[in-house]
């Protein structure tokens, strides 16, 4: 099933807001503090500018929410079907420590659901995105490959672990019933793609998040075979929720 809008003028536009966040990171930037007391750099304000330019040329009549205009006081409009989710650059700590782990993030909710995604690592210039419902892909060098999860192999699961954020305890509480083989760390919304490109199994998030931090990844993840889950009641992970905050969650490829 295909979109309503031209999935290829969105992952044009990604890729045109990831060039404009790595050409402020090869400068020397400053860093602000908003007052959740979370980082920003002009890169997250440029890039949700560019985004929000471009999904308002292309769907006039939706509303786009993006962390930016949030954090600087306008209200989220959740009344419609469907609605844009923004985070221009998820992984400002990774951006700041210049490791190359941050990403862009574009999400289409309908309803409770994310059901589009693109993310942008500005970085190497590839994006994931859902070609059509049920479809993701990878965009690298104008090569592009589906991505499909993979089987937990039988020596177990391969876990990704917030590189900024990872309480032990808790994540081991959340992993207690797992054959655990491997565990990496990662920036961003990339761990997602990772495990939705078959690269790792699992990523158990122990730290708050809010909706656009995981839409357009939640999207290309369950798009690729994987779903992402409400770890407190063990239910898919829904959106349009008071103050568009996370619970805690877990996602996976596939389970074992």
């Amino acid at each position: 099933m295909s979109y309503f809008f031209d999935v290829r003028r969105i992952v044009d536009l990604i890729k045109r807001a990831g060039d404009a966040v790595m050409d402020i990171y090869r400068q020397d930037f400053a860093v602000y503090e908003k007052e959740d007391a979370s980082p920003v750099t002009e890169a997250d304000m440029t890039a949700e500018k560019i985004i929000f330019e471009g999904l308002n040329a292309l769907t006039p009549e939706l509303p786009v929410i993006g962390e930016e205009h949030i954090a600087a006081g306008e209200t989220a409009d959740l009344t419609q079907k469907y609605f844009w989710l923004v985070d221009p650059v998820d992984g400002t700590a990774d951006f700041v420590k210049k490791n190359g782990e941050f990403t862009v993030n574009i999400a289409l909710i309908e309803d409770n659901t994310p059901v589009f995604g693109a993310v942008c690592v500005p970085v190497t210039r590839t994006v994931y995105y859902t070609a059509a419902l049920g479809r993701a892909c990878m965009e690298k060098d104008s090569l592009i490959t589906v991505l499909k999860t993979r089987t937990v192999p039988d020596q177990g699961y391969t876990v990704l672990n917030s590189r900024t954020h990872c309480n032990e305890m808790i994540i081991a509480d959340m992993l207690k019933d797992l054959k655990i083989a491997e565990r990496r760390r990662c920036g961003s919304s990339l761990k997602f793609c990772l495990i939705a490109a078959g690269q790792a199994d699992v990523y158990p998030c122990c730290h708050q998040t809010k909706e656009w931090d995981t839409a357009a990844a939640h999207a290309v993840l369950n798009a690729a075979g994987g779903e992402v889950y409400n770890a407190e009641n063990n239910t898919v992970l829904t959106y349009r929720k008071p103050g568009l905050v996370n619970p805690r969650i877990i996602s996976f490829g596939q389970k074992r």
